[in-house]
This record gives C-alpha cells, structure tokens and sequence, in this order.
C-alpha cells in the first residue's frame, strides 16, 4: 500500500509524501451531507456524504498516471520496433559481408600470399560476426519481450491504483441498502451530547446511522441464564411497550445466543444470556429504541381456573399402584379457619403455579403453614385468575 497507505505507487504522486499543504489531516471523515432524521428512503438512494475533495484529488492524480503509463507504453513498443529493426539490419548487413568475403576467398589463386590471408582472415571475421549475430537474436527478442511486459504491468498496476481510488471515493458516499426508516445514532460534541448532524467530524467505524425497515422489527434483550434452557427459537412472546401501557404485541425468538455475558450493573457472577425477538405485528405507533418487555411463552395450558404462588403448593409423598408418588396441597382460608385441600397443578415456573382443579379464582392460601398445623407463623396471598 506505499507508506502513505493510499496504494503501491502513491509515493510517486506529486502530494503523496505529506510534506506539503495536503496530509494526513485531509483523511477526516467530516459528514457533508446527511438525509434527515426520520424520513423514508428507498434501497440505492444516497443517505450520507463526507468530504471526499482529497479522494477525488488523488483520483485524478491516478488517472493522469495511467494515461502516462499507457503513453510510455505506447513510446517504448515504438522504440522496441526501431530497436528490433536496426538489429535486423545488422545481420542483414553481416550476412552480405560474409557473402562478399566468400567470394573474396575465390581470388586467392590469383592473389599473392599476403592478400590471400587477408581474404581468409576477412572471411573469418565475417563469418563470426554473423554468427554473434544470430546468437543475439533470442536475446534480443527476450529482452524486447521483457521491457514491453514490463510496461504492461506498469500500465495495469496504474489502472489497479485508479480502480482503487475510485472505490475510496465511492466509500464516501453512503447509500441505503433497504427501504427504510432514517434513524441517526447520538454522539459526544463538545460537552454536549446529541445526534449525529451534518458538519460533525466522525472516526472510522464510527455507528452514524441507521436504515430501519419499520414494517418488521426486532427486538434485542438479554435473560436470566438460568432460564435459557426453556427458550428455543420459533417461541411465541408476548411484548409490553413503556411508552404505551396499553399495548402489546405478538413476537417470536428469532436468535439466542451461545455464549453468556455479565450483566451490566449486576455482579460478575451473574450471567445474561442475548436473545432476539422479532415482531409478528406492527402497530403504527411503533418507533425504533423504544424501551420494552417481553414474556417468551415456555408453555400454554387451557385447561386452568387458577394461578397459585409455587411457595403455597405443598407436596407430601403418596404410595400408589404404579410406585411412590406425590401429592399437591394448598391450604384454603375460609369462614372456620384455615382448611388443608388437594389440588391438581399444571405447568409452572419459579413463581407461580397453574392450578387445574381443587381452587378457585378469589379464594386465598397461605404461603406458610398454618397455626393449627405446625408451629410456623403464616403469611397469605389470593388467587388470582389465570388466562389461557
């Protein structure tokens, strides 16, 4: 990437070595133009620019330098031409004084002994020309080949460098990715707090902005680890808004995640595990960041009259025809005192049971045992009415 980190051959561009007006402050991600929060766009439409003049700057330097390659390109397959050329006049040369030579040597009988030698060394000296010659030849041609593979590579690695700066330039132009929702992340200005506006300088990797497809959203929450082995994906839930009391809306566990984390302001030792819901309906009041809670439904049993707390249900071993058993009980405050009563519990959590027959809605059980059947001070609480 060179040292300036812009590409292998930006050293060699004329503001490439920082020394000058430009540098490295011109790599600042300052948000130009920005869509406004709130609006609706589609997918492709620009949402966010940020200066990109130094970017654009060090693209016309590229193309410039392409252009040049391609001209020295252009210039040294010219000079190769009249190089080769003249090569081949030489052995064309060479082969015709060799030619002259042999001839020569058809005049020795007629010549005197020094002439004669002369021809014969003449014809030596033209023969071993011509040979060099023609072993020259591969040589030649491989280092033609070699100087214009050269600057063809030159030529490409120019246009990889121009490739490359024009991706740079056209990172800094955001664009949406879905039709959606413009929703803007908050930042720290100053001493101040607030959103993300045109004008603010960002870093890199910086969460500016999102696009949110208000037609289906998700929810992102943590829960107990302790609970996480009753949640699976495809779980229906149930999900209550802060904002509006009134509502709640259908959702299902789209993600859980596989690894456990420390809860935020809990000790170390308390583990959170991140699930994700996703709405199955929308409701127009419905906005991203609101605050919610979620009830995912482990189980569903219709044939309820009551709810009891899990502390009041006693049990008490039976022997039965199928081996040991387990009886539930519950102790029912009426107009005589306390009375002891079975009862049939369904599905339950850590807190309340479901109970099929044996109470009613309204009536109320003791969550200790009562005087008259052990020594334990008693505590009370009413049954409330379970709903399918």
């Amino acid at each position: 990437m060179g040292s300036s980190g812009l590409g292998s051959t930006s050293d060699s561009l004329p503001s490439a070595s920082g020394g000058g007006s430009t540098g490295d402050s011109d790599f600042t991600l300052v948000l130009q133009n920005v869509a406004p929060a709130g609006v609706i766009v589609k997918k492709g439409d620009q949402v966010a620019e940020f200066d990109r003049q130094y970017m654009l700057l060090r693209l016309d330097d590229y193309q410039a330098s392409v252009v040049q390659s391609e001209s020295s390109l252009k210039k040294r397959s010219a000079d190769l031409d009249v190089s080769h050329k003249a090569h081949e006049q030489l052995v064309s040369a060479a082969k015709g004084a060799l030619e002259k030579a042999r001839l020569d040597l058809k005049t020795i009988p007629v010549l005197s002994d020094i002439d004669g030698e002369k021809a014969r060394l003449a014809f030596q000296q033209a023969e071993a020309k011509y040979q060099q010659l023609l072993k020259e030849i591969p040589f030649v041609l491989a280092s033609e080949q070699a100087d214009t593979r050269n600057s063809e590579l030159n030529v490409e690695k120019a246009k990889q460098e121009q490739k490359r700066a024009q991706m740079n330039a056209d990172k800094m132009i955001a664009k949406a990715p879905i039709d959606g929702l413009v929703v803007m992340q908050s930042t720290f200005r100053g001493a101040d707090f607030g959103q993300i506006q045109q004008g603010d300088q960002l870093y890199p990797g910086m969460f500016y902005m999102q696009i949110v497809d208000p037609r289906s959203m998700v929810i992102n929450a943590t829960m107990n680890q302790s609970d996480v082995e009753q949640v699976h994906i495809g779980q229906k839930a149930r999900v209550h808004f802060d904002a509006y009391p009134d509502l709640t809306l259908p959702a299902h566990v789209e993600s859980v995640a596989a690894v456990a984390k420390p809860g935020m302001f809990r000790p170390t030792f308390f583990r959170e595990v991140a699930v994700r819901l996703r709405l199955d309906q929308m409701d127009s009041r419905v906005i991203p960041d609101l605050t919610v809670s979620a009830e995912i439904l482990v189980q569903t049993d219709t044939q309820v009259s009551a709810a009891a707390p899990l502390g009041a249900v006693f049990q008490e071993a039976a022997v039965s025809g199928d081996g040991n058993s387990s009886k539930a009980y519950v102790f029912v405050k009426t107009a005589n005192g306390w009375e002891r009563r079975e009862v049939e519990i369904g599905i339950h959590n850590y807190l309340i049971a479901a109970v099929k027959s044996g109470l009613k809605a309204g009536e109320v059980v003791a969550l200790d045992r009562p005087p008259q059947f052990s020594n334990v001070s008693t505590g009370s609480q009413e049954i409330s009415q379970v709903s399918p």
